[in-house]
């Protein structure tokens, strides 16, 4: 990968730190894309080769939009990694509710404000919680119903997938050669199950870390297979194993509300209005 440039969001930790580890050893100029700086310096120092350290809060359009603005360099891969998992009910600096503005409008707007620079591929990490997911337009961002954090985790989890679908079909509408794939870990120790203000959920996932999960390494193959194998566009890549929870990576399936086309375009207008950012495709389609 010598010669080309990558940047990863969430790559100071877990599967994101591990894939943008494989993309610098393989030779690649990889910008680590993370909330807090000084864990992204300490991930970047181990790391061969070419690396930056960026600051990037996908909970606030102000920090994606800042982030976007100083990148003047084409990108060959744009991974959309960095995510939260089922924490308490909690607001991003925009009112969003966090897993929805983090996993899916931060990713949608970093994206779309990069896109006129993306010459390769765009890899949106979903997960398996998709499944247990539903696009609620009254009310995407909880502010009527009682909180759920799983539903709002797979909420945000399909939401991943019907953008990757509606990118690569407006991409495709375009003429555009850049692809956009999903891919997801399958379950992978990482930190992300620590934080869900639930002592016994978060204890379940201490054990489940040691006891069914691969390493961060694992979780990451997917990720790369996204990134790097000869697929269409919109194709979906998880663990080959057990349960697709651990093993080799393989393209995958998606629940059938991951393949709702209509559902994809509304979500997709519901979110340039609710970010103010809509794709650039006239580049992205030259390049």
């Amino acid at each position: 990968m010598s010669g080309r440039r990558v940047i990863v969001t969430g790559a100071n930790s877990g599967i994101g730190r591990a894939a943008a580890d494989a993309f610098a050893r393989a030779g690649a100029a990889v910008v680590l894309a993370v909330r807090d700086v000084e864990k992204g310096e300490a991930a970047a120092s181990s790391m061969p080769g070419e690396s930056e350290v960026r600051r990037l809060d996908l909970a606030s359009l102000a920090s994606v939009r800042e982030f976007a603005a100083a990148t003047d360099h084409d990108v060959d891969l744009l991974i959309n990694n960095a995510g939260v998992m089922a924490p308490p009910l909690t607001r991003t600096a925009d009112g969003f509710e966090l897993q929805f503005g983090t996993n899916h409008l931060g990713h949608f707007a970093l994206t779309n404000l990069l896109l006129d620079r993306v010459t390769g591929r765009v890899v949106t990490v979903s997960s398996t919680g998709h499944r247990m997911g539903k696009i609620d337009f009254d009310d995407l961002n909880w502010e009527r119903k009682p909180y759920s954090s799983w539903r709002a985790y797979g909420q945000s989890k399909l939401a991943n997938l019907l953008f990757t679908a509606e990118l690569q079909r407006r991409l495709s509408a375009a003429g555009s050669p850049v692809l956009a794939t999903a891919a997801h870990p399958g379950y992978a120790a990482t930190g992300l199950q620590f934080h869900s203000g639930n002592r016994v959920l978060d204890v379940v996932g201490r054990v489940g870390n040691r006891v069914v999960a691969q390493d961060a390494d694992g979780g990451a193959l997917p990720t790369l297979y996204a990134a790097l194998a000869e697929i269409p566009g919109n194709s979906f890549a998880g663990p080959g194993g057990f349960m697709e929870q651990r093993g080799p990576a393989k393209l995958v399936g998606r629940s059938k509300a991951a393949a709702d086309s209509e559902v994809a375009r509304r979500l997709w207008e519901a979110s340039e209005q609710l970010t103010g950012t809509g794709a650039q495709l006239g580049a992205a389609a030259a390049a």
